[in-house]
């Protein structure tokens, strides 16, 4: 067996693979879970620092304490350098994500039970869209992470090849596919020709015909239905007793996974109550009490979680009806609830899913492949489920047979056989 595994740091998610014959791809990190959650939650209150499902429990629960999620997306960006407050501390970002990534090998390692020191990390076609720079640098700092966390070999692949790798280890014949891999901050594609005959190459290059990718993923659906239904909820859009709309910035770093903790600050908190001075409209004070109460409560983890669950329900349903209680206001009133349906959800993301189309489209015509000439599009990665994101890119190559694989767990699983032959 390979003392070797591959590491999907995700957005929303993380797995570790590990190659064994007959065995499971994928190692137990969360009791019988394979997959741990890319969340941290500092509990002031017990002073312990939990992660995956138990942080979300615990911040759910109530707990004082910071909840940390969407980690990866600080790869590449200026604020990866900085740092944020944790129990009266300054805690650096990338001591942070060194913290989670050490306690996901640390887990990998128990499930196993043998140490690894080499590793091959997955990572998106572009980190940062356009600025290869960025990219680059995205890049050198999560090996640096990774070495902090006690990684002593790291080497990178592309999500999509890892998906694709673990998706040839089932097909009999050969085949053109079309890996989409949809994830918690990125949408990547690759083209690849498989086949069982050409899994045993090390050399893969020529099989690869194409790759292309865009910074949109999961996480963005959240945000845009979060800003077009659940954000209005609270005042968003209203105008004040001076005609000019209420700020939208408060409302934007609520909708964003890395940004919610940006709106507890002091400052913050006198601008918001600035802001309800000069609402004269009985209507928008409800709304914009709601707001003040979520923020003073620290709820708006709760809140990104509740717009994330509606886009989950929306992939199976017509319609949800969801509950909104915490959203309170100074006065009694019903519970607040969302109503949605699936052409409201369509509507928010839109303008993302047709982004993502024509990347897809932009994939193909760099790789010089007609639409028909497509075998298979294997749908992975978390945020693929989207109903409205799947019809679109299967309309752009119709004939092509479409195939789910293990959303949260194919990369993992790919990354680990690459691993393998990458340090055998």
């Amino acid at each position: 067996m390979s003392q070797a595994c591959g590491v999907d740091f995700g957005t929303s998610n993380s797995t570790v693979g590990w190659h064994r014959p007959g065995q499971s791809a994928l190692l137990a990190l969360e009791e019988d879970k394979v997959t741990l959650p890319s969340v941290v939650f500092f509990n002031v209150e017990d002073d312990e620092v939990t992660y995956g499902r138990a942080a979300l429990t615990n911040y759910l629960a109530g707990y004082e304490g910071r909840l940390m999620r969407s980690m990866k997306s600080l790869l590449g960006t200026s604020l990866m350098d900085g740092q944020t407050e944790v129990q009266g501390k300054a805690l650096p970002f990338r001591q942070l994500l060194a913290q989670f990534i050490g306690e996901l090998k640390q887990r990998a390692e128990r499930s196993a039970g043998t140490s690894f020191t080499r590793a091959v990390l997955g990572r998106p076609v572009h980190f940062i869209d356009d600025d290869s720079t960025a990219d680059r640098l995205a890049q050198d700092t999560l090996e640096q992470i990774a070495r902090a966390a006690g990684f002593t070999e790291v080497q990178f692949q592309y999500e999509p090849i890892a998906a694709a790798f673990d998706y040839e280890s089932r097909i009999s014949k050969e085949e053109l596919v079309l890996i989409a891999d949809i994830g918690g901050g990125t949408s990547d594609f690759s083209l690849v020709r498989l086949s069982p005959e050409r899994a045993s190459k090390f050399d893969r290059k020529d099989d690869i015909l194409g790759n292309g990718g865009v910074h949109i993923g999961g996480t963005d659906f959240d945000k845009y239905l979060s800003l077009t239904h659940v954000m209005p909820l609270l005042g968003l859009g209203g105008r004040l007793g001076s005609q000019i709309d209420v700020p939208s910035s408060y409302y934007f770093n609520l909708a964003t996974w890395h940004t919610i903790n940006l709106v507890y600050t002091q400052k913050v908190w006198r601008e918001l109550q600035e802001v309800y001075r000069d609402i004269n409209n009985a209507d928008l004070r409800l709304r914009f009490e709601r707001l003040l109460n979520l923020v003073e409560e620290r709820d708006g983890h709760w809140l990104a979680i509740k717009s994330e669950e509606a886009k989950i329900l929306l992939s199976d349903e017509q319609n949800i009806s969801l509950s909104l209680n915490r959203l309170r206001s100074k006065q009694p009133t019903q519970p607040c609830q969302l109503i949605l349906d699936q052409d409201g959800l369509q509507a928010s993301i839109a303008h993302l899913t047709t982004n993502i189309g024509n990347t897809v489209a932009e994939v193909l015509r760099t790789a010089n492949i007609r639409p028909d000439q497509v075998d298979t599009v294997f749908f992975t990665g978390g945020s693929s489920g989207v109903r409205g994101l799947r019809q679109q890119i299967g309309s752009i190559v119709p004939a092509a047979t479409k195939v789910e694989g293990d959303l949260f767990g194919s990369i993992g699983a790919g990354l680990g056989l690459d691993a393998t032959r990458r340090f055998r």
